[in-house]
């Protein structure tokens, strides 16, 4: 496996002396056109990392806005090669700015394993986290992105103790995705003091980077948790902006690029000798 430009943008980070920020999109919200200009806008806007959800019609562990984002990007077209080439796009254009997929297993193993692990590479894609499929059954999947080089992120949460900790770090790579509360996205806010030491033991254990997410809405909960994170992910205050934008009929792409500028910002800032 490889994790060339996770790496290299976590080592940046921190020669930096600040937490990243990953910005949680959806592909084909509210159109593939709209969705690309959103992707190619994120880096300028301040995302560290972009998470690029592919819709699924039953994205269990979603709270309402990234559900209703899924619908929308289904609703546009958008399958798991749509969104493979939505990030072939986007990578033409970028070289540096890391790629994570994130959706469910179903869609994966109608791919092919080998096949999708292939797709993903040659489409520029860093990594993948794949929120439905426990350790104990990702072996064939596994195999197939260290193959193709692409790293399979795992997910920590607040019921994970130490043993089962141990189990998620087998074969992860890049960073470990701390799902900051219990239950789905968009519903509860991310608690600083309760992620801290939840994200001190993610580190013992996999030796890597920590990203939280999972309840970051506001510049305020993002600098909070960019204290004690290695990176902070927002995702449903954003395709909340996409929703905004249709109903207002506006662009999608500068209300989604203004809030993420705002939770950079704050990300960027949190560390400072004024805040630590």
């Amino acid at each position: 496996m490889t994790t060339a430009r996770i790496d290299a943008r976590f080592a940046a980070l921190k020669a930096e002396g600040r937490a990243g920020f990953v910005a949680y999109v959806m592909a084909g919200d509210p159109t593939r056109d709209q969705a690309l200009d959103i992707l190619r806008g994120l880096p300028a806007a301040g995302a560290d990392i972009i998470e690029l959800g592919f819709p699924f019609s039953d994205p269990m562990a979603e709270g309402p806005p990234i559900q209703r984002a899924a619908l929308r990007g289904l609703k546009a077209g958008l399958t798991l090669k749509g969104t493979l080439d939505l990030a072939a796009a986007f990578r033409q254009g970028d070289a540096d700015t890391p790629v994570i997929l994130m959706g469910y297993l179903n869609p994966i193993e109608s791919y092919g394993y080998e096949a999708f692990a292939s797709d993903a590479a040659s489409s520029g894609v860093d990594g993948i986290i794949v929120v439905d499929c426990p350790p104990e059954e990702a072996a064939p999947l596994s195999d197939a992105l260290d193959a193709a080089h692409i790293s399979l992120i795992r997910l920590a949460t607040p019921t994970s103790d130490d043993a089962r900790l141990k189990i998620i770090a087998e074969r992860t790579s890049g960073f470990v995705y701390y799902v900051s509360v219990a239950g789905v996205t968009g519903v509860k806010e991310a608690q600083a003091l309760s992620v801290a030491p939840a994200v001190e033991r993610v580190r013992k254990a996999s030796g890597l980077p920590v990203a939280v997410g999972f309840g970051v809405k506001t510049p305020e909960r993002a600098a909070e948790i960019a204290r004690v994170a290695d990176a902070v992910v927002a995702g449903s205050v954003l395709v909340d902006e996409v929703a905004a934008a249709l109903e207002a009929n506006e662009p999608a792409a500068r209300r989604v690029l203004a809030k993420v500028r705002q939770l950079a910002d704050a990300v960027r800032g949190a560390r400072t000798p004024e805040t630590v």
